[in-house]
């Protein structure tokens, strides 16, 4: 029986009118299949939706051939490319549990997920082989797409299924109700906590964006993200699953805006500091001010770094500054900020995009009931809740209440017209000696608009008379800077100690203040020598601020700035 064969009556003109992804993935076969579904830069890799649905078949029955049953759990720890989809899809068409991990992840990090998570297959790659290795994980079987010894290869789990295998019994045994994926959460206020989602909450999530950011037949995109990452899940793996459309995997994160010229996406997003960096290398390249281009001009621009396709672009993970939106916007690129997070299978608010409100992250998706606590803590209800916590339901119950309700540890706002607000995590809000509220997030975010050579920026100030920041220089930024001053040396460790550098973050600092209140303004701040990177002591794998372990790091830093002269105002 081919995939073909095994899929359903595709009749219905709605993609999503289906119970299960399995059932969204085989009526995209039928519908796409001889359209490109996975590909890597340059081509070296293309795969159809008829052979992407023949090699899941294959993959499903290898992996039943391994013990891989409904309720099981499988690993992940790969690069972005299209193995990753193979491996992930053929796993859920067994009703099994397919999750990822971050790749910067520790061997004892890697321990406590994949105890958590209970697996006792992992498909990786050889590279991450001695980390997987050096975990006591309880894996029995480790499957490597590239070789390594000890592992099996793809290749033959993809021929080791029993001829006899009943795929299609199998994905039409999945239910809406059963588990599709784990997501763990960043850990920056514990360990990692594994977010269940259902095949259901994903579908709602996907009818929801779908009413607001509309998906089309043919639509391209890029997989960058990490697959541990919801984003990159829903946007790049589970959107395509339902919709169609080609996806290109980039290996390298800080290698995607380069591919974007040869993608040429339809749709696209990122966090902030992409876009952050993406405007500063325009901007050296002499766009300073879009609206004063002409058309002609900004549709070269446009094409020039490969966005001249998009119908759409999203921004969403952390606050991105009203000028970068601003700037996009008048370039002819905007950008539709979203808020989100795991527990609630990816977005749940977004600007729709031809109703932009800067400085919200839009309305919520129809489906989604959102209100604030009477702290300003928002809440969200609906169907694409996370049905809970992995083995953890004390920490369930913390998050969603009697009613219903998930309580999101976001403090926001909401406008007569719907379009929420963020204003900050409840639980990192400032509260200064005098007892002024202030979100650090906003501070950080003016600071980092102020100069493209501050990559990072950490604002002090709770429980403090005022408020200092901890500054890291971009270290691509600050290549080029070197470069242009004639400087032997451009990394940031270097040039923090630059009197021109230094000169420049100060005054990017009175820039940034001049747009804050008083009291929230940065009376001191300090350049750090060195270079914060995912998954590191400071920032987690998605480049949120681990701001405990930061404060802690640098807790000798922080205290000179305060022991220091008090600042007259």
């Amino acid at each position: 029986m081919t995939a073909t064969d095994a899929t359903p009556d595709t009749t219905t003109t709605d993609p999503l009118d289906v119970a299960t992804m399995c059932e969204a993935f085989q009526n995209t076969v039928a519908r796409c299949g001889g359209d490109v579904a996975l590909r890597t830069p340059g081509g070296a890799q293309e795969i159809t939706w008829q052979e992407y649905g023949d090699r899941v078949r294959r993959i499903a029955a290898g992996l039943a051939a391994l013990g891989v049953g409904p309720g099981d759990t499988v690993g992940f720890m790969l690069l972005n490319r299209p193995e990753f989809a193979l491996g992930d899809t053929a796993a859920l068409h067994l009703g099994a549990i397919p999750f990822s991990i971050y790749n910067t992840s520790s061997p004892e990090q890697i321990s406590y997920l994949f105890g958590n998570a209970g697996n006792k297959v992992v498909v990786t790659e050889q590279m991450f082989l001695p980390q997987i290795r050096a975990a006591e994980t309880g894996a029995e079987t480790i499957i490597s797409i590239d070789g390594g010894e000890g592992t099996i290869s793809l290749d033959d789990v993809e021929t080791a299924g029993a001829d006899d295998f009943d795929f299609e019994s199998s994905w039409r045994a999945v239910g809406p109700d059963d588990v599709l994926t784990l997501i763990y959460t960043s850990g920056t206020t514990g360990p990692p906590k594994g977010v269940e989602l259902t095949h259901g909450s994903m579908l709602a999530q996907l009818r929801g964006i779908n009413a607001v950011l509309e998906a089309k037949p043919g639509d391209r995109g890029t997989s960058y993200l990490p697959a541990a990452h919801i984003a990159d899940r829903w946007g790049a793996h589970y959107s395509p699953m339902v919709f169609g459309g080609t996806i290109t995997y980039v290996t390298d994160p800080k290698a995607v805006v380069g591919v974007l010229g040869e993608v040429r996406p339809t749709v696209w997003g990122g966090v902030p500091r992409i876009w952050e960096k993406l405007k500063a290398g325009l901007e050296a390249k002499g766009v300073t001010d879009p609206a004063a281009l002409d058309e002609e001009t900004r549709t070269v621009v446009r094409q020039l770094i490969g966005l001249d396709d998009v119908r759409y672009t999203v921004s969403g993970a952390a606050p991105i500054a009203p000028e970068v939106l601003t700037y996009f916007a008048e370039l002819g690129i905007p950008i539709c900020e979203l808020w989100g997070m795991s527990e609630i299978s990816c977005c749940g608010t977004v600007n729709p995009p031809d109703a932009v409100r800067i400085g919200t992250v839009g309305k919520a998706l129809p489906g989604l009931e959102v209100r604030l606590a009477d702290d300003g803590e928002l809440l969200v209800r609906g169907a694409q809740l996370m049905r809970g916590y992995r083995n953890q339901p004390e920490k369930t119950a913390e998050v969603i209440d009697g009613e219903g309700w998930l309580h999101t540890g976001d403090i926001a706002t909401i406008d007569d017209d719907g379009y929420v607000t963020i204003v900050d995590r409840k639980k990192e809000l400032i509260i200064n000696s005098a007892g002024k509220n202030m979100s650090p997030a906003n501070i950080e975010q003016a600071v980092k608009a102020a100069h493209p050579l501050i990559g990072q920026a950490v604002v002090v100030g709770d429980r403090r008379p005022y408020n200092v920041a901890l500054v890291v220089l971009d270290p691509d930024v600050c290549a080029a800077y070197a470069e242009q001053a004639g400087l032997a040396d451009g990394s940031a460790a270097a040039l923090a100690d630059d009197p021109g550098v230094q000169q420049q973050v100060a005054d990017a600092i009175a820039t940034a203040n001049a747009r804050l209140s008083r009291v929230e303004q940065v009376k001191k701040h300090r350049i750090l020598a060195t270079d914060w990177l995912p998954g590191g002591d400071e920032l987690t794998p998605t480049m949120k601020l681990k701001r405990k372990p930061i404060g802690a790091k640098y807790a000798d830093v922080i205290e000179e700035m305060y022991a220091e002269d008090t600042p007259d105002d």
